[in-house]
């Protein structure tokens, strides 16, 4: 079987008519469109030529954020007056296909999705050269933009869903990257300066003996942060903390070189590897010229598909707490397979790595 073509195969079976995709079409809890996974998605099938279907999803989003106009203002002007704002006030984080909010108890406050639209939306215009779009979506990136502005300082949760009284590096990662590429459009001096503070932010708040820590209160990494690399590139690759960063992550978090894990203290279905952060380590050996490691990342990912080519969310090895993987089971089921972010991370990860071969 042909697993970039099967996933490929996949990511269309459940990109709903509206343009959302869906995160996992038989877990029940992710049934719905989350905008950080599914802008990774659309960078993925824009990779891969589908361009279609990844501009079917920028739409839906923008018509998404721009029909909560009223709430993105009524947010930014309670912080302006400095009123007290609930987590499941902010915009959420995941909706229904339809695009209607989920109405639900969610870990909803979550800032990264909207960066990372901005980012995918800018790749998106980049590759198909449709700069109209900027007009198209005029009302949608304005908002964005807005929200982000005004927020980017403001505790939520990280993109496990956890943690929602820190400030996450990985999070700020996708508001910088989001804003920096998208104002390469915009040219807005007071996007430029805020990119300028985020990353000076990260640097005087979360470096832990000369590497980027999880979040404020934690010691050790998470493998999002491999994101301050690949894709938003808010640091050089040879800068000496993000390359101790990335070491910290190979030593603690890729275990026996069977999968990249979360977090050291991980639990959830017990702490296992996960295909999308093996992905994304692959994605960064390549850019580190890497391409035997990563190669066998490759390798690796392809050997977890069932006999259907679909790829979960984690594979349960090496746990970080075996005790805790039966009561997740029990609570929610199977570990989610297929989960469409594996698949368009493999497939970023594939065409990444025919690129270097080629020109080698």
């Amino acid at each position: 079987m042909d697993l970039r073509e099967r996933s490929i195969e996949i990511i269309k079976e459940n990109q709903d008519a509206s343009g959302a995709y869906i995160a996992s079409p038989n877990f029940e809890n992710y049934q719905y469109s989350w905008l950080r996974d599914g802008s990774f998605i659309a960078y993925a099938m824009d990779r891969v030529g589908e361009v279609d279907s990844a501009d079917r999803f920028y739409r839906w989003v923008a018509q998404v954020i721009a029909a909560r106009e009223e709430k993105v203002r009524d947010l930014i002007g309670r912080k302006q007056q400095g009123l007290p704002i609930t987590p499941q006030e902010f915009l959420p984080t995941r909706y229904r296909l339809d695009g209607s909010d989920t109405n639900d108890n969610w870990a909803n406050f979550q800032l990264d999705g909207y960066g990372t639209w901005l980012w995918g939306l800018a790749e998106h215009i980049k590759i198909t050269g449709r700069k109209e779009l900027l007009d198209r979506y005029q009302k949608g990136i304005a908002l964005t933009v807005d929200y982000l502005l005004s927020f980017w300082t403001e505790p939520n949760y990280d993109c496990w869903e956890e943690y929602v009284d820190l400030v996450h590096p990985s999070t700020l990662a996708c508001i910088a990257g989001g804003l920096e590429r998208i104002n390469q459009y915009l040219e807005r001096a007071d996007i430029g300066a805020t990119v300028k503070a985020i990353k000076s932010y990260i640097k005087d708040h979360f470096v832990h003996n000369g590497h980027i820590v999880k979040a404020n209160g934690f010691t050790g990494v998470d493998a999002s942060l491999l994101w301050m690399a690949v894709p938003f590139r808010l640091f050089p690759l040879d800068d000496p903390v993000l390359k101790a960063t990335v070491g910290r992550i190979e030593r603690d978090l890729f275990k026996k070189q069977q999968g990249v894990h979360r977090y050291l203290q991980d639990t959830y279905y017990g702490g296992g590897a996960w295909i999308l952060l093996t992905a994304w380590l692959g994605w960064y050996y390549l850019l580190e010229r890497r391409v035997q490691e990563a190669i066998r990342i490759k390798e690796w990912i392809e050997a977890q598909a069932n006999d259907r080519g679909e790829l979960p969310e984690q594979v349960p090895i090496n746990l970080n707490q075996e005790s805790t993987y039966q009561n997740w089971v029990e609570k929610w089921g199977p570990i989610a397979q297929p989960l469409l972010w594996s698949h368009a991370m493999y497939l970023i990860l594939v065409d990444e790595l025919t690129t270097a071969l080629t020109n080698r």
